[in-house]
């Protein structure tokens, strides 16, 4: 029997990808988003798909419980909330909204269809971390009344809520957090160092390191999350889980690949430093 999964932020760069391979996989797929950070153009070649249905709704409104909550549904995978500090600053209410009040809503439909949810959850849940790498026990260190507190909090209260449905709803949820990942149809402008410096090198101008470039990220393929993200959601497992990559690479030797696989672009240690402080793209998993 074919399954069926709804992936709220189906239209956005990991969405999409997940959507892509749903679909290789034999699943039904609904999609779901408002086209805030998500694209049409990452979902074109799926539109025509028999398998494939898309939904332009808000995670966070009534309609979005009303509408599936009928349906037949097998997984919800909520991957609904900016990502990237660019975006998710600029309307932080309602990054703060689509994280908690979204998660919720998930939560309902499959209490509703009995479905199996899982909720993408993020490193950014550490905080400004004081251990490295950081394990699934560690609580994190987080301000809650920064200017990134809407999307940290708002994950962490996600999370809450997901333990809690299973608590007392028995709902089949798990969580998992995404560190950083990479690949085709990143947004250009995320203010993400790998597409920072992918547009600097094509551009032909600076790839702007700090000092000598010694910081080290990691960086998962986005087909490999994808693929973790599967066999989480197909387990037994509650999580949280991390998903990513545990190796390292230096900010150099992250410039020294894109330049050598461009072709174009060099380093400069001279210019603005990067915001290696409370990003995304200071975490590495442990597991």
């Amino acid at each position: 029997m074919t399954k069926v999964s709804l992936v709220t932020g189906g239209a956005g760069f990991v969405g999409s990808h997940l959507c892509e391979e749903l679909l290789e996989r034999g699943h039904k797929v609904i999609a779901v988003d408002n086209y805030y950070t998500g694209s049409k153009r990452n979902i074109e070649n799926l539109l025509d798909h028999e398998k494939f249905s898309f939904y332009n709704m808000d995670v966070t409104s009534k309609l979005f419980t009303n509408t599936f909550s009928t349906m037949m549904i097998d997984y919800i995978f909520n991957l609904a909330c900016p990502a990237s500090p660019v975006h998710y600053q600029k309307e932080p209410i309602n990054t703060l909204m689509t994280s908690v009040l979204g998660a919720k809503n998930c939560l309902d439909v499959a209490k509703a269809v009995q479905a199996r949810v899982v909720q993408a959850s993020t490193s950014e849940v550490y905080g400004d971390p004081e251990v490295h790498p950081q394990p699934e026990s560690y609580n994190g260190n987080v301000n809650p009344i920064g200017p990134r507190a809407c999307y940290d909090e708002g994950k962490r209260a996600a999370e809450t809520l997901f333990f809690d449905y299973r608590r007392k709803h028995d709902v089949n949820a798990g969580v998992f957090r995404i560190f950083n990942t990479y690949g085709p149809r990143m947004a250009k402008n995320d203010g993400r160092v790998v597409s920072n410096f992918i547009i600097s090198a094509l551009a032909n101008a600076n790839v702007t390191i700090h000092g000598a470039g010694m910081q080290t990220r990691s960086f998962c393929y986005v087909d490999d999350l994808v693929d973790g993200m599967l066999k989480f959601a197909n387990s037994d497992q509650i999580g949280p889980i991390n998903l990513g990559n545990p190796g390292e690479f230096t900010i150099d030797e992250l410039a020294t690949i894109i330049i050598q696989k461009v072709g174009k672009g060099y380093k400069d240690r001279k210019s603005t430093r990067l915001n290696s402080s409370h990003s995304s793209v200071s975490r590495m998993p442990s597991s």
